[in-house]
């Protein structure tokens, strides 16, 4: 059962978030550290707060509507008024601030609680002790500064009926001392009388003024709000900011984002070939081979110079494949290539040519590639002469072009002079009279060709072979160069029997190929014949780096005679 879009889908996410975890990780590490070393630099502000309580006039108590939004209103009219000029300059000539009034306006917040008749005030300051003084003198100033405002609403009326009281408790004390001044007599008994009715009207009239003032004070009281600091502000023991521990956390995250967003821009511009088996389904390509990344002190010939390690078996493993690739038509020719180059065709050709050869088969590894030939330089032989002569033969025969090896049962054709025109002669009919020369002297002939987007060689050549094997390099062949190719293959009617995953690098590799990794990770090799595990590393045969090493040839048992 194989697993769905979905899942796919997801381990590649999971795998392309492990591929770049290291920059994830470095810008996270980087912004985090900037940020931190920042904010330490930063001057630490210091906030004290208080809280104001609206005690609303009397009159204005009603449990309408109306009166909540009058409430409300009153409210934000005092957080306007409380950061208002003459306030502020109260506060900076009580306290003697050097300050300028915009300057301390820029440091207070006013805020209105919601639903309550609270009002929020506080000062931030690099100095805690001078927030606090700020806020606390500043609720003082304001409550002086709106009492007396509000009293000046009805000072008017109480300084002149003030007035007509003292005037008349004058006129009183007066009009008394006169009475108490005359005599009993019948002569002053008149004067006495209208002294006495003049006192009782002074009397009378402040009576009523002095009920008047009352009526004035008492609607003073009414309508008049008083504001109550609820709690005084206390000295900040901690600054608000910079929040040193916070700040480096959110330009962490920030990093992660903007590593997150140079990732997906990478991989949106990135054209290389990521995820081989989705396509070979898509196409219905068989995958017959992966093979690992060979060290480079190893050399191309690796399956020589490491025979039990995993990338030999990796490609013994690939023989096998190749085995049952076409059961009902056996490959006696098979054609090696790669959409482009650098992809390994010609170390995949090298190594597989081996490992036949080591499975008893007589392999003849012709090097088809006539423009940029590398056959010839890992496996140490002289290019004098090779494919290139066959053509100016009239009657193709070897002619001791074929050259022998230290491989028993492996003989290679080198490409030979490089002509002029390849394509025509790799197209000509003569072409295939010298394959089928190839063919009678061995029993696989394998065709090491250029890269299929480069040269038109690889389409000419592949009609004639049995088989054409595509080796794909995951994450540096190209998407185009890889469907270029197949339709090539296509429009030929090639007979394209599968693919080869080569120089993949498993630990590093942003998608892992889980058949791959069960296989290299069980596999262990053995370096003696009873099977026990070796702790020292196999040394290399001494020879020049990537060729085939001096071995010394073996017979072949087929061509052996009896004694």
């Amino acid at each position: 059962m194989e697993p769905s879009s979905d899942t796919i889908d997801l381990r590649a996410y999971l795998a392309l978030a492990w591929h770049w975890a290291w920059l994830f990780v470095l810008a996270a590490i980087l912004a985090g550290a900037a940020a931190y070393l920042v904010s330490r630099q930063m001057t630490p502000i210091y906030r004290a707060s208080t809280r104001l309580l609206i005690n609303e006039a009397p009159a204005n108590r009603t449990a309408d509507y109306t009166a909540i939004l009058t409430s409300e209103r009153l409210a934000r009219t005092y957080s306007e008024m409380i950061t208002a000029g003459p306030t502020l300059q109260g506060v900076i000539d009580r306290l003697g601030l050097p300050v300028s009034v915009g300057s301390l306006k820029g440091a207070i917040t006013v805020q209105p609680v919601r639903d309550t008749q609270l009002i929020d005030v506080a000062v931030e300051d690099a100095d805690r002790v001078t927030a606090a003084a700020v806020t606390n003198t500043l609720v003082q100033v304001f409550v002086e500064q709106t009492q007396a405002m509000q009293a000046s609403r009805f000072a008017a009326s109480k300084q002149s009926l003030e007035g007509q009281l003292t005037e008349l408790n004058q006129k009183v004390q007066t009009t008394t001392q006169a009475v108490e001044a005359l005599s009993s007599g019948s002569q002053d008994r008149a004067e006495r009388d209208r002294l006495e009715t003049t006192l009782a009207q002074y009397r009378q009239t402040y009576a009523s003024l002095l009920q008047s003032y009352e009526q004035v004070r008492l609607a003073e009281a009414q309508s008049t709000s008083n504001l109550v600091q609820v709690e005084p502000a206390v000295i900040p023991l901690s600054p608000i900011r910079p929040r040193v521990m916070q700040n480096a956390l959110l330009a962490a995250v920030v990093g992660l984002m903007l590593a997150a967003g140079v990732v997906f821009l990478i991989e949106a511009l990135d054209d290389s070939l990521r995820n081989p088996e989705q396509l070979a389904r898509q196409y219905g390509l068989s995958i017959l081979g992966f093979i690992a990344r060979i060290p480079a002190a190893e050399g191309p010939a690796v399956t020589v110079a490491k025979p039990r390690s995993p990338v030999s078996e990796a490609y013994r493993s690939l023989r096998t494949n190749l085995q049952y690739a076409d059961v009902d038509a056996p490959i006696h020719t098979l054609l090696i290539t790669s959409p482009s180059p650098q992809d390994g065709k010609s170390t995949t050709a090298l190594n597989l040519a081996i490992v036949l050869a080591q499975g008893g088969k007589r392999v003849i590894l012709v090097d088809g590639d006539m423009r940029r030939p590398t056959i010839h330089k890992v496996a140490n032989l002289d290019n004098m002469r090779g494919l290139s002569d066959y053509f100016l033969d009239p009657v193709a025969h070897l002619n001791g072009r074929l050259k022998e090896t230290p491989i028993t049962r492996l003989s290679i054709v080198t490409s030979g002079k490089l002509p002029p025109n390849p394509s025509e002669l790799l197209s000509s009919s003569k072409m295939i009279t010298i394959l089928e020369t190839f063919k009678s002297q061995a029993d696989l002939v394998i065709i090491d060709s250029p890269p299929i987007s480069t040269v038109t060689d690889t389409a000419v050549l592949a009609p004639l072979v049995d088989a054409v094997l595509l080796v794909v390099k995951p994450e540096t062949t190209k998407v185009a160069a890889f469907h270029q190719a197949l339709e090539q293959m296509r429009q030929v009617h090639a007979n394209l029997i599968g693919m080869v995953l080569n120089d993949v690098e498993l630990k590093r590799s942003r998608y892992r190929y889980g058949y791959y990794n069960r296989y290299y990770a069980s596999y262990e090799y053995y370096d003696s014949e009873d099977g026990k595990k070796s702790k020292r590393p196999s040394k290399p045969v001494p020879n020049r780096p990537g060729t085939l090493p001096p071995l010394k040839r073996q017979p072949d048992p087929k061509q052996e005679r009896p004694h």
